[in-house]
């Protein structure tokens, strides 16, 4: 268990967080929170992170939930995590092994056809010119049109949004404010500049579009479109038809492993070990890590100055700065006292979109799933990739969020399988595998039922196996156990508000200078002392690490200002 090597609750580990005041003090012990506090040891802070759950790691976190059989529980692939986060960090030192995929993309048929997409460009190209030899030569020049975008999402990942400094502040301060934010911008126009004016209006085409406004401008092969749109939706309650999906599509693909563009790779030993890998550089560097230690509220003087936080168990955690890796719902509805938040942000906290589609099942098998489509003995490369069920047409897409934007689950779910155990057995017993089903849409207060109904939560279940024996007959019986993550569990379990896996949506309005709300995007809050460093801030979620990592950047010039 991932537990092992960290402090839990004891009497006598709560007397030590109290016997001393820290410099910073982390809620949450997800891979963000992780990130700023190693960032922060590494800068001479005394660090302390608390986490609520026995076992580290957020939604990055692997667990034995059916004997035997350890799943990467909430987050199930690798690919976002900032190149510049393993290499500071030294995470492969401390135990981070990608596994990269022998294939990209698997997309069955009902009627024995599919699409398999790799990572070679002439296999790709005989591949999808089995379907349209148009779009066998417009899927090159696409893919490099985003990689042409990632490369100023790059830049944008790793900086902080230039808002302006809270407060009072002295001309000098204030100069000096005023400086770093005219830095920022004119690095982010010579980045738009090196586009041209057709690559950039093309940019603002994807960002602003519906996906399949994108699809069909590339594409006229149905099995194509909707394998490319599946990562427009992910974690969300829009449609493929919604403006604005676009950019979650480019969210997706803006990743890579050891240098390779939108490779999603699996972990060796699961998604947990990315949180133990950042955990282990993090306790190298001094801090001091505990379990079982959930927070009530913030602790702060009668001026609002921050001096640390409260434990459920009465424990008074000191520190003259607090980050929080909880959602911005959870830290300001939950954790600041009353009346020391101005009304307007309060309200925009308040209305901020949370909602979520998504249900998380991890699958204990017996057996390999095999395709009727593609029925190959043994481990084939489809195994390795992300297997997309439901996705063979856009109306199948479309067709599934309407159901939920009506109240009720997916009649037909969409759903992204993936089997880590098809590279990495330490994740089951010899012969049996772990299968990891990422469905939407799931609303998060059905209207024919609830989720507390334990036949109504077997019913969806039942659903998503049946439509898996469609493409890959036996699945259904092959199953020995399940672990089942509706939006109220990842809400109650996970700490995810409305079960939204981004800590808030990620749509253009939700971005940047608008994360989590206009005005506070730098991380900095309207409590004296209090940051944000979780995905509910610049840019978003993901197991990313990046807003962990610019927040620690933001404390440390504050500090040091100070």
């Amino acid at each position: 268990m991932w537990r092992r090597g960290f402090a839990s609750g004891g009497a006598g580990v709560k007397a030590a967080l109290e016997g001393r005041k820290w410099d910073a003090v982390v809620i949450g012990a997800g891979h963000n929170g992780l990130t700023a506090a190693a960032y922060l040891a590494r800068g001479g802070l005394s660090v302390a992170v608390v986490e609520r759950r026995h076992v580290i790691g957020g939604a990055a976190v692997t667990e034995e939930i059916v004997p035997g059989f350890r799943f990467s529980r909430c987050s199930y692939l690798q690919s976002l995590l900032r190149p510049a986060i393993i290499r500071e960090l030294e995470l492969k030192r401390h135990g981070l092994k990608l596994l990269k995929p022998k294939a990209a993309g698997f997309t069955p048929c009902s009627d024995g056809r599919y699409l398999l997409l790799g990572f070679d460009e002439e296999e790709n190209h005989r591949e999808i010119s089995k379907y349209s030899r148009r779009d066998a030569d417009a899927y090159l020049r696409y893919e490099n049109q985003l990689n042409k975008f990632c490369h100023i999402m790059d830049f944008l990942l790793d900086s902080h949004p230039p808002e302006s400094s809270p407060g009072v502040l002295s001309f000098k301060d204030r100069m000096k404010d005023k400086l770093q934010n005219s830095v920022f911008w004119a690095r982010c126009l010579r980045q738009v500049q090196s586009l041209g004016q057709k690559d950039l209006v093309d940019f603002v085409d994807l960002l602003l579009s519906p996906t399949s406004k994108i699809m069909n401008k590339w594409f006229e092969t149905d099995i194509l479109k909707a394998t490319i749109a599946g990562d427009a939706i992910i974690g969300s309650m829009v449609s493929i038809d919604t403006a604005g999906s676009g950019y979650v599509l480019l969210h997706h693909v803006m990743g890579e492993t050891d240098g390779e563009r939108n490779v999603w790779s699996h972990v060796e030993g699961g998604m947990g070990s990315v949180s133990l890998a950042i955990s282990n550089a993090a306790k190298e560097a001094g801090v001091h890590i505990v379990t079982n230690a959930e927070v009530s509220q913030l602790v702060t003087e009668e001026n609002g100055a921050v001096t640390g936080v409260l434990l459920a168990d009465g424990t008074h955690v000191r520190a003259s700065t607090v980050l929080s890796n909880a959602t911005p719902y959870k830290t300001f509805m939950e954790f600041v006292p009353p009346n020391l938040l101005p009304d307007d942000f309060v309200n925009a906290i308040k209305h901020s979109d949370y909602s979520s589609g998504t249900t998380k099942i991890n699958v204990a098998v017996d057996k390999l799933p095999q395709f009727s489509c593609l029925n190959q003995p043994g481990v084939g490369p489809h195994h390795t990739s992300t297997i997309r069920i439901g996705c063979e047409s856009m109306e199948a897409i479309a067709s599934a969020c309407q159901d939920a934007w009506n109240g009720i689950p997916s009649k037909r779910p969409v759903m992204e399988m993936t089997i880590p155990t098809s590279m990495d057995e330490t994740l089951a017993p010899p012969g049996k595998h772990v299968v990891g089903l990422f469905t939407q849409y799931t609303p998060y207060k059905p209207s024919d039922g609830s989720w507390s109904d334990p036949a109504y939560r077997e019913s969806y279940v039942k659903r998503c196996f049946s439509l898996i024996d469609e493409y890959a007959p036996g699945f259904s019986s092959s199953v020995v156990g399940y672990d089942m993550l509706t939006p109220p569990d990842l809400e109650r379990e996970i700490g995810l508000t409305g079960g939204n896996i981004f800590h808030g949506a990620m749509g253009i309005d939700s971005l940047f200078l608008l994360r989590p709300v206009k005005g506070w995007s730098n991380y900095r809050t309207p409590v004296r002392g209090l940051y944000m460093c979780g995905s509910g801030t610049h840019p978003g979620g993901g197991v990313m690490g990046a807003p962990g990592r610019n927040a620690a950047q933001v404390v440390l010039r504050d500090i040091r200002k100070k």
